[in-house]
């Protein structure tokens, strides 16, 4: 692997630490199934080139790309909570329809050009792009490591504990006058927020920003956040957060190699097959527990 593809493995990595920490936020820590993710993506792509394209400073940008998801995420919490619509099937709908609201939103063009647009990475990039491969990584890192941070402390809030007494046990959170149905609504719109900004950032690395840029987002999401655990187990919030973060960074690194390496390109693997190392990345991390199981029962008793 070059030094140009591993700074990329970790820009991409980093880039999707934030879709991590909003996947955790709905399947660790409020246990709501969400699909909605795979539309928030693109949608926050596309609401950011929409803005930057109407002559918007990248930075705000991207708070209306974050801005988007939230919307998205409450929406498919209020078909739950107010509609009693199944988890999984308000997310479907919610998902399925936001493919028509991103088509609209971006003027009915499936793909949005950035190539001389301003983004956040503008005022820190040479202009000969010379240092562009790892300038770009560290100002994401700045944003995963501000919005990790955000996480860890409203965690440790009463309103972040009643989010995840929501999810540890619902009937019971209620029992003791926490509003679930608000928590879930809140919780939802960060981490539908998280999923957009990444992808605000994703179509500012790649040039573009695509309609079709989100399509399997949630596995690559629950690929970072079970990679983590297993790499990182752990209870506190903040050590929590810290494991999704490395579980994203580990996973594109995983992918950058798979692709990269040689041995596996003889054997014909090709870029077209990221879906499929995806699937098997998922796999492997979920066997990770019962091989560390089975080899406990192995070891001779002192």
């Amino acid at each position: 692997m070059s030094l140009i593809a591993f700074f990329g493995g970790i820009e991409t990595g980093l880039i999707y630490a934030l879709v991590a920490l909003g996947v955790l936020i709905s399947f660790s820590i409020l246990d709501f199934p969400d699909l909605t993710a795979d539309s928030s993506f693109p949608l926050g792509a596309i609401v950011f080139a929409v803005s930057v394209g109407a002559g918007v400073n990248p930075w705000i940008a991207c708070l209306f790309a974050a801005l988007a998801g939230a919307a998205a995420g409450a929406a498919t919490a209020w078909l739950h909570v107010g509609l009693k619509i199944l988890p999984l099937l308000a997310g479907i709908l919610v998902m399925v329809a936001l493919y028509s609201v991103n088509l609209r939103i971006a003027g009915g063009s499936p793909n949005l050009p950035l190539i001389d647009s301003p983004s956040v990475f503008s005022p820190f990039v040479a202009a000969d792009f010379s240092n562009q491969y790892w300038v770009q990584p560290l100002v994401v890192a700045a944003f995963v490591l501000a919005a990790k941070l955000l996480l860890d402390w409203f965690f440790n809030t009463k309103t972040g504990l009643a989010v995840r007494a929501t999810g540890v046990n619902e009937r019971m959170a209620r029992a003791q006058g926490v509003n679930t149905g608000k928590m879930i609504i809140l919780g939802m719109a960060l981490s539908n927020a998280l999923v957009a900004l990444g992808g605000a950032l994703f179509a500012q690395t790649s040039g573009s920003a695509d309609i079709t840029s989100g399509i399997g987002t949630i596995v690559i999401g629950l690929a970072a956040v079970i990679i983590g655990q297993n790499l990182l187990p752990a209870k506190r919030i903040v050590f929590v957060t810290l494991a999704a973060v490395i579980g994203a960074v580990v996973y594109r690194l995983l992918i950058a190699f798979a692709l990269g390496n040689d041995a596996l390109q003889n054997l014909g693997v090709r870029p077209t097959d990221l879906n499929l190392i995806t699937a098997v990345l998922v796999v492997a991390a979920l066997q990770i527990p019962s091989l560390k199981g089975r080899l406990k029962k192995r070891k001779p008793a002192p």
